[in-house]
């Protein structure tokens, strides 16, 4: 855990120099994800334009209809024309915006879901560095909620904005075929607001990325809580916490006050230059009218057109702000696809190995720690051998047995499996040797038989014999389902005892050849130990077993134990041989046992 909070700060930071990248190289890299989706997002942008094309029918109908409308004749202007003409127009216009909306949230949808497998796929590959520089809360925002509202947004904003943006060309061309002259006014302000718009944007995306990174920091603040409730209610942490989460909340709230500001800046900046326009051509629009004699109808057709372009332009002004926080929420999935680095393995595998284990001059060291965990330690397990790791706290035991199925790599020396080093072997087939019961059980929210044949077909009658093997066929019988029954979020129906004897049985059921048990009977009573220590002891029976237990009851029968201290094995041999030697191994036992 505290690797974890030191590197956490500093995980995201990864991210930030895509910032350099321009706007199209960086629309470029989320593209592949929405390729699948190209003709939904083509039937959007068709129908947006049917919507933008209706934009300048409103203002042209008012023209005739007030030129001509009010002094009209029953035969020249048909008094049916007026709602027909507006229905139909409204018509089209609300069966266009609706094709469009469905057809991006249909876009939106599949990208997600092929962004989602992508990251999920990404995070379970991931080489295991991936969990020291992201902490839960934040791998787990990014893939459920940020992707979606990252692809939401900025399929939305590129269709609207497309639409938008042809409304505001289609009434600037009735516009120009209206009154040139005055439209030339519109254009005067152009360069203005785009320079204001970019200057905003860059912004924006730097405030964008720190408001992800304050709520991470956020989330992880709740995980911790919530994962660790019993400890901070038993030692009445509970105002201290509260500040911490106050500070951060605050820190967040900072910082979502300036995205606002900022976002929020563009639009007034935005609407005052266009009044300054809309001022100017209303004006001179009145002065024409009265020098050269222009129509009622083409004076109230051309104001129209200018207040409907308001709308559009007014979003677009806005747009910079929105589209930033989308891509910069998701280029962090895509950077999660592109960037972590993946398990790297060889080609050599087997259906089952030896078990035979070496380690040579073995060098292993955090990068926060001051010293190495593993010192030069050199180590051989023969196969079917039963070695038990014994030492004080921080000795490297956890450490060593970490190295074996590569969820940390060595800084230097050798690390072998049945003479082949870990490094050549595929990696999925190297872990397929090792069994893993540790103090820390994990169980999934499933059933009892899923979580026993955990990653392999489940074979009922297999999972029977693991239960009965580790002392649970009273208690799975008594369930509503037996084996069929769910047990919860990690377990949380179950005991301790029982949830560790789960995931002895998994173990059992998995038939590696090769054994970890890391204080694997840690938390049974006396009666379940007992139980349990002799199906262990059966199922150990050719196979090697790496065994660390701080009772030293426990492994006395082992074939050899190695004792370790500051990183290295210091002695090895029996347990009777260890305690007439007098050193680390029987000071140890006279503790344990005086105590």
């Amino acid at each position: 855990m505290p690797a974890l909070l030191q590197s956490y700060s500093s995980g995201q930071q990864l991210l930030t120099p895509r910032m350099q990248l321009s706007l199209s190289k960086r629309i470029k890299r989320i593209w592949p994800y929405f390729v699948d989706s190209r003709l939904a997002l083509g039937i959007a942008l068709i129908a947006s334009m049917f919507a933008a094309a209706t934009e300048p029918a409103l203002p042209s109908l008012l023209k005739p209809l007030l030129d001509s409308g009010f002094k009209r004749s029953a035969e020249s202007f048909p008094l049916w024309l007026v709602p027909v003409a507006i229905v139909g127009l409204f018509a089209i216009r609300g069966l266009a915006n609706y094709i469009s909306q469905y057809a991006v949230a249909h876009a939106v949808n599949h990208t997600v879901t092929r962004l989602r497998g992508h990251m999920f796929e990404r995070v379970q590959k991931a080489a295991p560095i991936l969990f020291t520089k992201q902490t839960n809360s934040s791998l787990t925002n990014m893939l459920v909620y940020e992707v979606q509202f990252g692809a939401t947004t900025v399929a939305q904003l590129l269709t609207t904005s497309l639409r938008d943006m042809l409304t505001v060309v289609f009434l600037l061309a009735y516009l120009m075929w209206t009154n040139w002259q005055l439209t030339l006014f519109v254009f005067v302000l152009a360069p203005l607001v785009v320079v204001v718009v970019r200057a905003l944007s860059k912004r924006l995306h730097r405030l964008t990325l720190q408001s992800q990174q304050a709520v991470d920091d956020l989330a992880y603040s709740v995980e911790e809580n919530i994962l660790a409730w019993r400890l901070v209610r038993l030692h009445n942490a509970g105002d201290t916490q509260a500040q911490r989460f106050a500070a951060r909340d605050k820190t967040l709230r900072g910082i979502n006050l300036k995205l606002v500001a900022a976002s929020a800046l563009s639009s007034p900046i935005t609407q005052v230059m266009a009044s300054f326009a809309v001022s100017a051509v209303v004006v001179i629009a009145l002065w024409q009218s009265n020098e050269k004699g222009h129509t009622v109808g083409s004076f109230v057709a051309f104001v129209t057109s200018m207040l409907l372009l308001l709308a559009p332009m007014k979003r677009l002004s806005d747009l910079s702000g929105q589209f930033t926080r989308g891509m910069a929420t998701l280029e962090r999935a895509v950077n999660l696809i592109e960037d972590t680095a993946q398990e790297q393995g060889g080609t050599h595998q087997v259906p089952r190995s030896r078990g035979d284990l070496q380690l040579q001059d073995v060098t292993l060291q955090y990068p926060s720690a001051e010293k190495p965990a593993l010192d030069g330690l050199t180590l051989q397990i023969a196969a079917g051998q039963s070695i038990a790791l014994v030492g004080p706290s921080g000795a490297g035991k956890s450490s060593l047995i970490n190295l074996l199925p590569r969820f940390l790599e060595p800084g230097s020396g050798r690390v072998a499996l049945d003479g082949v080093p870990l490094q050549d072997w595929n990696i999925a087939n190297l872990r397929s040797q090792f069994a893993l019961v540790s103090q820390d059980v994990v169980l999934f929210n499933d059933s009892v038989a899923v979580n026993v044949s955990l990653g392999a077909s489940m074979d009922e009658a297999r999972v029977q014999d693991a239960l009965a093997a580790a002392n649970l066929t009273s208690f799975v019988d008594g369930l509503p389902q037996g084996i069929h029954t769910v047990i919860g979020h990690n377990g949380n129906q179950l005991s301790g005892g029982q949830r560790q004897r789960m995931a002895i049985a998994r173990a059992i059921y998995k038939d590696a050849p090769i054994l970890i048990l890391d204080e694997a009977t840690s938390a049974l009573d006396s009666e379940s130990e007992r139980l349990v220590q002799s199906a262990l002891e059966r199922l150990m029976q050719g196979r090697t077993a790496i065994v660390i237990a701080h009772r030293l009851s426990t492994i006395e029968r082992a074939d050899r134990i190695a004792v370790m201290d500051a990183g290295r094995i210091v002695e090895q041999g029996t347990h009777a041989q260890l305690l007439v030697s007098g050193g680390l191994y029987a000071r140890l036992h006279s503790l344990q046992f005086k105590s």
